[in-house]
């Protein structure tokens, strides 16, 4: 049916994965225990205890969820992390609250989205981790995630990624993933990561399957279910009296992570849904082109997955502030002059769990709370994507472009980049406005990609339908993962 996940079963395939688990004591964690991990048996808690969050290790499938414990070594589960930026930090009264994403297995949540993407092929068969191997396009994270849970899925992968993003993803995949593809330009370069995919279906044919994360519905599914209840579980807790959700703001990168605005809005319906995107590559807000340094956000099409009718607006992040402020939040004199300027010290201690696209996230939380006269009893939502562990070459590369980094600088950095951000480069979007994102949707999925046109037109005309009937179907999806588990008979003799 048009608007769903494929969950149909290839029982011969299917019979192939499940003997591969068997055989590799491989146990695949539902959506439920990602999303409340105290559902997690008492058994594989107890292994966790003497893994580290980033080892090889299959049972590390069991911590992708946002309710890690935030340590390296052996932790188990608390509630969401996340940090709340005081006005000191922000010039803004309204509270802006980031989901961190650096407690995930890698250093970024994408490793869910990627899980959300093989796990349904791999329960239906529709995978075989003994023939196939999983192709993993992306601007970086994405297909660290994907070369991650392949290998804890005993799977064979290709990490796809520009050639330009920083050392440590490329250093890293070299370790994990069976191939490694650097394709030409930047972030905003996704046509040339397409093109090698379409290279790689000519020349390998059906040994291949491709995980695009642009297209991929269980991305959006699994931000919706998982990183929808996070954040609820966010304003449980910290909303008080008088208090009002007002939105959430993410730069869209492949619009996995804003499916979670649809889960809010049901639960919110006056919040607002606001995608970003990079001020040098300006594509939903001027059908325009470029290039950028905000890594982890594509640009220059409009993602398959992203639900434009539920997009209240559009902000532009300047790729100059979001560099100033990993400087600023990273560098000795930055934390110094940060101190001065009344920001909490343990807070100033957290700041290198924001990275470059973390830093994107604020700047259009700040603008959108400048918008629209944000108080103290307005919440704002965004996601840390990872953290500066990525990124520590670029702060290397920044000192010997720009010199060392002084107290001026941190002035400077601080009063224009953040203090002095303003409400350029924003758009209310009305339904024509969307429709006008939407269509852009056309020339890259119906053109170039193949995908069909009575489908795109289900996007925008069976809404919300078409999009509810993919969130509507994480029980299903459940339902297959613990079959696939009765099956190893893994878990019964665990």
């Amino acid at each position: 049916m048009i608007g769903t996940i494929d969950l149909r079963v290839d029982k011969k395939k299917l019979e192939k994965a499940v003997q591969r688990c068997r055989e590799r004591n491989i146990i695949i964690p539902t959506l439920k225990q990602q999303k409340d991990p105290s559902l997690v048996p008492d058994k594989i808690k107890e292994r966790l205890k003497k893994i580290g969050l980033w080892d090889i290790n299959s049972f590390n499938l069991f911590r992708i969820t946002w309710k890690n414990e935030p340590v390296a070594m052996g932790g188990l589960y608390g509630g969401v992390n996340y940090l709340e930026l005081p006005r000191e930090l922000t010039g803004v009264d309204a509270r802006i609250i980031c989901l961190v994403g650096k407690w995930f297995p890698t250093g970024s949540h994408k490793v869910g989205a990627s899980f959300g993407c093989l796990v349904p092929r791999l329960v239906t068969g529709q995978f075989d981790p003994t023939t196939q191997k999983a192709v993993w396009p992306s601007t970086g994270n994405y297909c660290r995630g994907g070369a991650y849970d392949s290998h804890l899925l005993a799977c064979d992968s290709i990490a796809i990624l520009p050639e330009e993003m920083s050392n440590e993803r490329f250093e890293w995949l070299k370790q994990v993933a069976g191939e490694v593809i650097a394709t030409p330009g930047c972030e905003s370069n996704v046509k040339e990561i397409y093109d090698k995919c379409w290279e790689l279906r000519r020349s390998r044919g059906n040994d291949i399957v491709i995980f695009n994360q642009f297209d991929e519905m269980g991305n959006h599914l699994w931000h919706y279910e998982i990183t929808g209840d996070a954040m609820e579980e966010i304003l449980r807790k910290e909303m008080r009296q008088g208090d009002r959700y007002a939105g959430v703001v993410l730069t869209t990168g492949s619009a996995g992570t804003i499916a979670c605005g649809d889960y809010l809005k049901k639960l919110h319906p006056a919040g607002k849904t606001v995608a970003g995107e990079a001020w040098q590559c300006p594509t939903m807000l001027l059908n325009g082109f470029g290039g950028h340094r905000i890594e982890g956000i594509g640009d220059k099409h409009v993602p398959w997955i992203h639900n434009m009718r539920n997009t209240d607006m559009l902000i532009a992040a300047d790729d100059e502030d979001c560099v100033s402020i990993i400087r600023l939040f990273n560098e000795p004199a930055g934390r110094k002059y940060l101190k001065g300027q009344g920001v909490p010290q343990p807070l100033i201690d957290s700041l290198d769990l924001v990275g470059i696209s973390g830093a994107g996230n604020i700047t259009g939380a700040i603008k959108f709370a400048k918008w629209y006269e944000l108080t103290s009893n307005d919440i704002v939502l965004t996601v840390l994507t990872d953290s500066m562990e990525l990124y520590d070459s670029r702060l290397r590369e920044y000192r010997e472009r720009f010199g060392a980094y002084t107290e001026l600088d941190a002035a400077r950095d601080y009063h224009r980049h953040i203090m002095g951000l303003t409400t350029d480069h924003m758009m209310e979007l009305g339904h024509w406005e969307r429709k006008r994102v939407h269509n852009l949707k056309y020339y890259t999925w119906i053109e170039q990609q193949g995908r069909e046109l009575v489908e795109l037109n289900a996007q925008w005309y069976d809404y919300p339908a078409y999009w509810e009937r993919i969130q509507g179907q994480a029980d299903e999806i459940d339902a297959l993962i613990d079959e696939f588990n009765d099956r190893t008979g893994l878990l019964k003799n665990l």
